[in-house]
């Protein structure tokens, strides 16, 4: 079976029972994105040695990805393999790294949609979540030591997803969000005047 046949295979459908498929989603596509940073080009056979998952699965979300823009076909010298990277025509001065973080961000916000869409589907001791926010004043090195802080909280838990026999009975992947960034101040909007009366009232 060549690429061109697991391309013409039938790929995951856009209506999908299971909440948990859309972070499989996430983790498939951003195991992809990571592999593409760091050996440049990648087909799906490849991809499939490298991450443990079937060519036709590494095949379809590669595609799902160049018909997103985040990545392209690389040249080639004939054959049917297709060799994929990174996308090379990115915005002036936008990094590979932001190029990723746009795309993560984006498959972050469709999964927790989906999850409030679907919530009342999962058992029931999962039909909740620990969503939460905060604002506090920090300085930019203490920005630093809250995001090393969650890291460290997390680093226990993270060695399961490539070791199965690690996960204790009941574990299914959680998505765990945390975006650190400073508030711009609004506008003021006495700059334009827009609390000066018209004239002639």
């Amino acid at each position: 079976m060549t690429e061109d046949d697991l391309d013409s295979s039938p790929g995951p459908t856009g209506d999908r029972a299971d909440s948990g498929d859309a972070l499989r989603e996430h983790e498939v596509r951003t195991a992809l994105m990571d592999l593409l940073a760091e050996v440049g080009t990648v087909t799906a056979t490849e991809a499939a040695a490298r991450l443990g998952h079937s060519s036709g699965l590494c095949s379809f979300h590669l595609r799902q990805l160049a018909r997103h823009g985040h990545i392209e076909e690389a040249p080639h010298h004939g054959g049917r393999a297709r060799p994929w990277r990174l996308k090379q025509h990115r915005p002036a001065g936008a990094p590979a790294e932001e190029q990723f973080g746009d795309l993560a961000r984006g498959l972050e916000d469709e999964s927790w949609q989906r999850w409030l869409a679907q919530r009342d589907q999962a058992p029931g001791e999962w039909r909740r979540d620990e969503a939460f926010s905060a604002i506090a004043y920090l300085t930019p090195a203490e920005m630093s030591r809250v995001a090393d802080t969650v890291r460290r909280a997390l680093a226990p838990y993270q060695d399961r997803e490539q070791r199965p026999l690690a996960r204790p009975d009941g574990a299914r992947p959680v998505a765990l969000i945390t975006r650190l960034f400073p508030l711009l101040a609004q506008p003021d909007s006495t700059a334009d005047g827009g609390d000066t009366p018209p004239a002639g009232t």
